[in-house]
């Protein structure tokens, strides 16, 4: 029986995958901005780090996608955009 399995997984993003890290994209982003804007509106100061807290997490998870995504461009291609 013949292994059709890849000894090294290429470097590719189909476009269904491309496609799902859009929508969490998408989703990280509006919760994104939902907890930024909160805590720029609220007074409550354990309220307003709690609402800072959970942005950065937000950001955090849109940097690990656009990572994902730029995954395929090395250093020197980056360093030319």
């Amino acid at each position: 029986m013949e292994n059709n399995y890849y000894e090294k997984i290429p470097n590719i993003i189909s476009c269904k995958d491309l496609d799902y890290l859009s929508d969490m994209f998408n989703w990280n982003y509006s919760a994104y901005k939902n907890a930024y804007n909160a805590s720029n509106n609220i007074s409550d100061n354990e309220l307003k780090e709690k609402c800072k807290n959970i942005a950065d997490i937000f950001y955090n998870n849109l940097t690990n996608i656009l990572n994902i995504i730029n995954g395929g461009i090395d250093n020197e291609q980056q360093s030319n955009m």
